[in-house]
């Protein structure tokens, strides 16, 4: 199978030359975490942004400064296995489709993902599972929590009870739509006006992480069991990643909690991990 068979065309991307307020704009709008940059006059590709790379960069507007250059590409010819490669060594969200230096589509390993379910191989999700997975106790505080995802670099957590068994998960998203933040302090910080449009500081909760400094969030006191998705849907050691493939894909999930027979947690699958067995 190639690319382009199933790649995203016309992605949606940031323009140079540009700003740094700009592509957050667009980030915010479209709920993506991420887009290609392109040239305006002629839409050649010339690199990637994401919120990670703005928020590293505070002090700096230029979109140019901002941006990296020498992305990963692939072309809309290539195989599914070799863009899978590039996606997981590289542990890619994102991977710009090129051809004849003009952006053609934008792949995800959300899209791969219907490709492994239809593989589906005779691989379990234990056999591939390569990130460490760093569970949350139930009631400990947010505070503590926010500390966990900082230090763990991880995106969800899975929550145990007081006989370490799995009962919820959560993820950055619930912690910081928790948070209570100084409306005027942030849209001044990103360079966004208060006469913005209405989605904006809505739009903005969902789609940053947690960039603030504990300094700026005023966080409640809660414990995580109160904010956590609660009976999270799992996959068993053995369950074939075709499966997990289609489970991920079906309810737009990142990552799934692995556990055993019993209900210990084992570990935590995502997305990436599954797109790997593509590269094999």
């Amino acid at each position: 199978m190639k690319v382009k068979e199933v790649m995203t065309e016309n992605p949606i991307v940031a323009e140079l030359p540009g700003s740094r307020t700009e592509v957050l704009k667009k980030l915010v709008k479209n709920n993506v975490t991420g887009m290609p940059v392109v040239k305006a006059d002629d839409g050649t590709l010339v690199g990637f942004v994401s919120r990670q790379d703005i928020f590293s960069k505070p002090d700096e507007d230029q979109l140019a400064l901002v941006m990296r250059r020498d992305y990963p590409t692939v072309g809309p010819n290539a195989s599914v296995k070799d863009a899978a490669k590039l996606i997981t060594e590289g542990n890619l969200t994102h991977l710009p489709v090129v051809e004849k230096n003009k952006l053609v589509g934008i792949l995800t390993p959300t899209d791969l993902l219907i490709v492994v379910e239809k593989d589906n191989p005779q691989i379990t999700v234990e056999e591939i599972v390569r990130s460490p997975c760093i569970p949350i106790y139930h009631n400990a505080p947010l505070s503590v929590a926010l500390a966990t995802f900082r230090a763990a670099k991880a995106s969800a957590l899975p929550v145990l009870d007081d006989d370490a068994k799995l009962v919820g998960i959560l993820t950055d998203r619930d912690i910081f739509n928790q948070t209570i933040m100084d409306r005027s302090v942030v849209m001044s910080d990103l360079g966004i006006g208060e006469d913005e449009d209405n989605w904006t500081w809505e739009g903005l909760r969902n789609v940053m992480n947690l960039w603030y400094e504990v300094s700026s969030v005023d966080l409640p006191k809660l414990a995580v069991k109160e904010i956590m998705i609660k009976n999270p849907m799992t996959v068993f050691r053995k369950t074939l990643v075709g499966d997990a493939a289609r489970i991920m894909r079906k309810n737009d999930f990142g990552q799934l909690p692995i556990r055993d027979s019993k209900d210990n947690l084992v570990a935590m699958i995502y997305d990436v991990d599954i797109v790997s067995t593509l590269a094999k």
